[in-house]
């Protein structure tokens, strides 16, 4: 895309504390192939939309750590950077607050690294069509409810998705929504828009759009990533 996408805003949220990632540094900003796995985030959205607004939304004791991710920005770069909630649901409240109806708005997992151009794009137009983008993968290991009393049984995958991001909204579907009081069921953003009784349209996501979690996660980002600058 060489258009200026003015309307276009990614709200990436990057809250997490990584205490399964043994270590004292947040996850969010753990090296990967030599840059914080932050950087890759925004550098995504920066490449796949020119003139998009970026809000990063962080605990306010992480602060210290941003210019950790901007100084591998040769050019600079124009981030808008907020304090986070107690929640994730309050989190990315905080991090609409300068986005309007008229918006695109992306809500991404700052853990998410290896999010490509594509997929960026490919929510962009459908949330432009559709109001919504929820990009989903197919489940392919088996899947077991476990119930304490009765045991566990087989679920069908069939039917199964995984949830990724970004989840993206036009402005005026996501931002009414998120004047709802917080709910416990709010997991995610395609959640709070079902709560507020609109439906959300699902997207094809990517196997390659790992959310970082454990130690072994950053290994396998990185052999990914490095298998994909060969290719």
């Amino acid at each position: 895309m060489t258009q200026e996408h003015t309307n276009a805003v990614a709200v990436i949220v990057a809250g997490g504390q990584g205490l399964r990632m043994q270590n004292a540094i947040p996850k969010q900003f753990l090296p990967l192939n030599g840059k914080p796995v932050l950087y890759y985030a925004i550098n995504a959205f920066a490449e796949a939309i020119p003139g998009i607004r970026i809000v990063l939304v962080l605990p306010q004791s992480h602060f210290s750590y941003a210019n950790s991710v901007l100084q591998h920005f040769s050019s600079g770069i124009d981030i808008t950077i907020v304090a986070g909630g107690s929640s994730r649901f309050e989190s990315v409240k905080n991090g609409l607050s300068g986005t309007t109806e008229a918006d695109i708005i992306f809500v991404h997992d700052g853990v998410r690294p290896l999010i490509s151009t594509a997929l960026i794009q490919n929510c962009y137009a459908a949330a432009k069509e559709f109001g919504s983008a929820i990009p989903v993968v197919p489940v392919t290991d088996s899947i077991r409810q476990v119930d304490e009393q009765l045991g566990s049984k087989m679920v069908d995958r069939e039917s199964l998705r995984a949830v990724q991001t970004p989840q993206t909204f036009k402005g005026a579907v996501l931002l009414p929504a998120f004047d709802q009081p917080y709910q416990s069921g709010f997991t995610d953003e395609a959640s709070v828009v079902e709560q507020y009784g609109v439906k959300v349209h699902l997207v094809a996501g990517e196997k390659s759009n790992l959310k970082i979690t454990t130690p072994e996660d950053i290994l396998f980002a990185a052999a990914l990533q490095s298998s994909q600058d060969v290719s």
